[in-house]
């Protein structure tokens, strides 16, 4: 199907796409921001949204690479899913990040969608939230105010709702460095590339054979990416063995 008119416009920095939605908002008209657009334009192209304005970032070179910031990873809101995984230094200091983008649909969608369009989109069956709220990010927003930094638990409010307002942008994530630690991201799905039925994101730190830290978010357990807080409680102080793990493993009904 072919979607219905809408005007467009493409901003090449932060700043001109923070004026445009501003001023269109202000208008009261009906605004999408178009990151990767892999999960947009198939919306777009059934009709089942029929914005007045679409706005790309697809332009803006600032928001797109890896870099870091004292403990901090920081990486830009427009970085694709095959970035992701292969940056250096996400899978040196953010394993589970890269681990987890490997799962993302097939490689035309992990080429054009980006990081933070999927956690922006917010779909609780998407690979990426639940990677991202394990590892505690930081989710940059810029609006017409300044930068804030929502923690990631605040982030995701609803089905296909966050903290980001509609004059606002994610601009960046913050995750704190995970050097070393071990990870892992399996998802249950009926056929390949699919979205997950249920998805689970792990990272732990190891000491002497001893899980010292873990962290564990859950895919589409919910309206939002789940915290597995008493799993994680279950495995520290716990050796790092298989049975181990199946026991902690049990604590996820609690």
């Amino acid at each position: 199907m072919i979607p219905a008119p809408f005007d467009y416009h493409a901003p090449t920095t932060v700043d001109e796409a923070l004026e445009l939605l501003a001023r269109l908002t202000g208008e009261g008209r009906e605004v999408k921001v178009l990151g990767g657009g892999q999960s947009l334009l198939p919306v777009l192209r059934l009709r089942l949204a029929a914005p007045e304005v679409l706005v790309d970032l697809n332009r803006i070179p600032d928001l797109r690479g890896v870099r870091e910031d004292g403990d901090d990873l920081v990486i830009g809101a427009m970085t694709t899913h095959d970035t992701m995984t292969r940056d250096p230094l996400v899978r040196t200091h953010a394993l589970l990040l890269a681990l987890a983008e490997e799962t993302v649909a097939d490689p035309q969608v992990r080429h054009r969608g980006t990081f933070g369009g999927a956690l922006v989109h917010a779909d609780p069956a998407s690979d990426v939230p639940a990677s991202a709220l394990a590892l505690d990010a930081g989710m940059v927003i810029a609006g017409p105010g300044g930068r804030r930094t929502v923690g990631a638990e605040d982030f995701f409010e609803d089905l296909f709702t966050t903290a980001v307002g509609e004059d606002e942008l994610l601009v960046e994530v913050r995750i704190p460095k995970h050097t070393g630690w071990g990870a892992a991201y399996e998802k249950f799905n009926r056929i390949s590339h699919a979205w997950a039925m249920v998805g689970v994101a792990a990272a732990v730190r190891v000491e002497g054979g001893t899980i010292a830290e873990a962290k564990v978010g859950l895919t589409n357990m919910g309206s939002v990416p789940v915290r597995a807080r008493s799993v994680e409680a279950a495995l520290v102080g716990q050796p790092a063995t298989a049975e181990a793990i199946r026991q902690a493993a049990s604590s996820a009904a609690c």
